[in-house]
C-alpha cells in the first residue's frame, strides 16, 4: 500500500527493540483508533492501562479505512506522525502500522490475528476500549472470535464497572475494568475549535501535547472549511 511518508514495514516502533528484549514482552496492550487527531485523553488511557494492568507495552495502531466512519479522515501519514509525536515521551508506547498499511477496511479482528501469527511468545493480548466501544462491539467484524482472541480492558469511570450488553452475555470473555478520572476532551471538539479559528497552541497542552499542536500548525490541518 503507497502512502507517501510512511514506511514500508507493516510494523513500526519508536523505540528499537532487540530479540532479547523482544523475547520477554509477555502483555501487550492494543489501542486503535482513527486519532483524528490524537488528544490528551488518548494518552490519558493508555498511561493508565500501563499502571494498572502491568503491560510491557501499549500499541498504538491508527486505523487505515474507517469502515464505521461516514466522514473522511485527515491523510493517514499525518495521524501516524501526530500520534508519533504523542508518544515519543515513553519508550513503552509503540507506534504500530499495520492498519495503515493494509489495503480494505480496517477490522480490529485481521489486525489481532495478524500481530498475533507475528508474535507467538506473547503470553496476553489486552484491547484497550472505552465503554462505549464496549457497547457496540457485537457490530463488530467477526466478534465472536475476537472475544476469545483478547482479553477487553474497559474504561469506565470511577467506581462504576462496564456491564455487558446483551448480546455478550451468552458469549464468555476475559473483561477488566481500567478506572479512569473524567476526560473532558475528543478528537470532534479539537476538530470543531480549530475549524472555528482556534490556533492550535491555544489548545495545548490541556487538549492536545506541545508537538501535536506543532504539528497541526505545521501541516495546517483542521482549519476552516476542512472536514470535520
Amino acid at each position: 500500500m503507497g502512502l507517501s511518508g510512511l514506511p514500508s514495514s507493516p510494523t513500526s516502533s519508536t523505540r528499537s527493540q532487540t530479540e532479547a528484549d523482544a523475547a520477554q514482552v509477555l502483555r501487550i496492550g492494543l489501542m486503535g483508533g482513527s486519532f483524528d487527531p490524537v488528544h490528551s485523553a488518548h494518552v490519558a488511557l493508555a498511561a493508565s492501562a500501563l499502571a494498572h494492568l502491568q503491560l510491557d507495552e501499549v500499541r498504538w495502531i491508527p486505523v487505515g479505512q474507517a469502515w464505521q466512519k461516514a466522514r473522511r479522515l485527515a491523510p493517514a501519514a499525518d495521524r501516524v506522525a501526530m500520534v508519533q509525536a504523542a508518544i515519543a515521551h515513553e519508550p513503552r508506547f509503540v507506534l504500530d502500522l499495520t492498519e495503515v498499511l493494509r489495503d480494505g477496511p480496517s477490522f480490529t479482528l485481521d489486525t489481532v490475528r495478524a500481530l498475533q501469527a507475528a508474535r507467538p511468545e506473547v503470553r496476553e493480548w489486552v484491547l484497550i476500549i472505552g465503554l462505549d466501544q464496549y457497547l457496540n462491539l457485537p457490530t463488530w467484524q467477526g466478534w465472536q472470535e475476537l472475544l476469545q482472541r483478547v482479553t477487553l480492558a474497559v474504561a469506565t469511570r470511577e467506581p462504576f464497572e462496564p456491564v455487558p450488553p446483551e448480546a455478550l452475555r451468552s458469549h464468555p470473555h476475559r473483561m477488566v475494568h481500567l478506572p479512569m478520572a473524567p476526560q473532558a476532551v475528543s478528537s470532534t471538539e479539537v476538530r470543531e475549535r480549530l475549524a472555528l479559528g482556534e490556533s492550535p497552541e491555544s489548545l495545548a497542552p490541556e487538549l492536545i501535547s506541545v508537538s501535536v499542536a506543532r504539528y497541526i500548525a505545521n501541516h495546517q490541518l483542521y482549519a476552516s472549511g476542512a472536514p470535520l
